[in-house]
């Protein structure tokens, strides 16, 4: 299998599987549809290219986003996203075999909502139904992407990973960066290979110091527990392995021991008892980014569909906090910044789709 790991990663089946991947919500994009006018030859020059080592990855487009915090996210072209797509789908499966159940960033079935759901479920379990207080440790790493060494990940890589050509294409995206570690914000393999370098964290916690509630999602992690002490010492014992095993730091402000009945941030969400709220910070990003979209619809530079979709996914979202008003509220703001009658419409549709019959 490792032999032919490479052939199948460079096999035109795959090629084609990751550009219709790397396409994705972009069809309309000059740079899509003008690789797609000769895409059986585009394909074709990079499975080329790839089997006979001469791909390159060209430069990173760098930009800063500020969402509030300011972030440098680094942008790869389209057919360098084709190669990430086509290199995860060979070992992405390798590697999600081995990762625990509680690691819920970039993985299939997983996400923010199922993270928060099995925070809610621990947060029962060790409070006893509520009848019982808590803590939380909330450990956060310290500028994680821009930190993570590039000797270790590939060394972690190597232990499951033994074809040779597929670690040389791993070196190449990796140095695309030009840097000797750190990975840019914004590239597929760099999410996946986030999980790939910290899943040795996530069995540290669980096989060694055999941590039952404990929940990760990128470098933003939880443990729950009835002791304070007892979190103590996970603490000092995780901050040593991060700093000797994978040359990481936490995050000296972030990470801390709370007082569950007091509130928890966690994924954008405040956490307490017997209620959670959306963070203020989280909510005016939302409101920006739908600001921004509403601009681009009216300037008929994006179709009224990439508005559903956003709306709808943060409605499931903050279906977890008690929103219902605030949620109303948003929803007929929008509705009545549209002049569009179909868009009107279906903003109607969508208010009766997400609010009839639900508890809360």
């Amino acid at each position: 299998m490792t032999k032919e790991m490479y052939l199948q990663l460079c096999s035109y089946e795959n090629l084609l599987s990751a550009f219709k991947k790397a396409r994705k919500k972009k069809t309309k994009k000059d740079y899509v549809r003008d690789f797609e006018k000769n895409l059986k030859d585009n394909l074709l020059q990079l499975r080329f290219e790839l089997l006979f080592h001469s791909y390159k990855p060209k430069p990173l487009k760098t930009f800063i986003l500020r969402d509030p915090k300011t972030r440098k996210i680094s942008k790869s072209e389209f057919i360098d996203r084709i190669v990430h797509h086509a290199l995860c789908n060979i070992i992405e499966p390798i590697f999600d075999k081995v990762f625990i159940f509680d690691s819920y960033a970039n993985r299939k079935t997983k996400g923010t909502l199922k993270a928060i759901e099995r925070f809610n479920y621990f947060k029962r379990k060790v409070s006893k139904n509520n009848s019982s207080n808590f803590f939380v440790l909330k450990l956060d790493i310290k500028h994680y992407f821009e930190t993570v060494n590039h000797e270790m990940l590939l060394s972690i890589i190597k232990k499951r990973i033994k074809d040779n050509k597929i670690i040389w294409l791993i070196k190449k995206i990796l140095k695309n960066y030009e840097k000797d570690k750190g990975m840019p914000l914004g590239n597929l393999t760099s999410q996946f290979f986030a999980n790939v370098y910290l899943n040795e964290l996530d069995q540290f916690v669980k096989h060694k110091l055999r941590i039952k509630h404990y929940v990760r999602y990128v470098d933003d992690f939880v443990i729950l527990s009835s002791s304070r002490e007892l979190l103590l010492q996970y603490n000092q014992k995780i901050v040593q392995f991060l700093k000797t095993e994978l040359k990481l730091e936490i995050h000296p402000f972030k990470s801390k021991i709370v007082d569950y009945k007091k509130g928890i941030d966690f994924l954008g969400l405040r956490i307490f008892p017997y209620h959670m709220l959306i963070k203020k910070k989280n909510l005016r990003k939302f409101r920006n980014k739908l600001d921004k979209l509403e601009i681009r619809f009216f300037q008929n530079k994006i179709s009224y569909d990439k508005i559903y979709d956003f709306l709808e996914g943060w409605a499931v979202y903050s279906k977890m906090a008690n929103s219902y008003k605030l949620r109303i509220k948003i929803l007929k703001e929008v509705k009545e910044g549209f002049i569009n009658e179909i868009a009107a419409k279906e903003i109607n549709r969508y208010l009766k789709l997400y609010d009839k019959n639900i508890c809360y």
